[in-house]
């Protein structure tokens, strides 16, 4: 199989969102693998603080009413959560133990997390919210607390945002194929352009 599409996305994001109903879709038409990786671009997280984006951005009238715009425009249910911007890095650190044991699995969760934020308007800062849908995947209690707070944990989830870094990502949702970055729902059509005949 050829290489497979990083996908890089925060669970904030109403982007990364979009994307996420998208790229497995488009991945497979071209027989492609996609490896999901969740980043964090919250402007308060000084212990990963290099990649940032304003939270006054994201709170915007212009950013809720384009997300709300373009889901309509894919056909993708999504409800302006009442409380954006929220804090990620639990939500991430959990989805890469799980992803790391079982990409399926992780997947799964990350597609359950962004729908419990951006549809049914949930908390998924709060840990009893990510608990819930980690033991709805078969994740046991005592796995979820090590996911969650042990130092392993964190230090796996910095070790993702230095590598993101280092192969130059900086937003949500972030492609990379075969060297090629892709910022942005608006690149997917370049993206696919790029699977289906190869560099241009």
């Amino acid at each position: 199989m050829s290489a497979p599409i990083d996908f890089y996305f925060d669970f904030a994001s109403p982007y990364g969102y979009i994307a996420s109903a998208a790229i497995d879709k488009i991945a497979e038409r071209h027989g492609r693998a996609v490896n999901w990786h969740a980043i964090v671009l919250d402007a308060n997280f000084t212990s990963l603080e290099r990649i940032r984006i304003p939270s006054s951005v994201m709170r915007s009238e212009y950013i809720k009413r384009d997300a709300e715009r373009l889901a309509a425009y894919e056909g993708i249910r999504y409800k302006t959560p009442s409380t954006l911007g929220l804090h990620t890095e639990q939500a991430a650190r959990i989805f890469h133990w799980v992803n790391d044991r079982s990409p399926e699995q992780g997947r799964g969760f990350a597609q359950r997390v962004l729908q419990a934020y951006f549809v049914d308007d949930r908390n998924i800062a709060a840990t009893e919210v990510l608990q819930e849908i980690a033991l709805e995947l078969g994740v046991s209690e005592e796995d979820f607390h090590e996911a969650s707070s042990a130092s392993a944990s964190r230090a796996r989830l910095k070790a993702e945002v230095d590598m993101a870094e280092a192969r130059g990502v900086f937003g949500s949702p972030f492609f990379i194929v075969e060297g090629e970055r892709f910022w942005g729902n608006d690149r997917l059509p370049q993206l696919e352009r790029w699977l289906a005949n190869g560099p241009y």
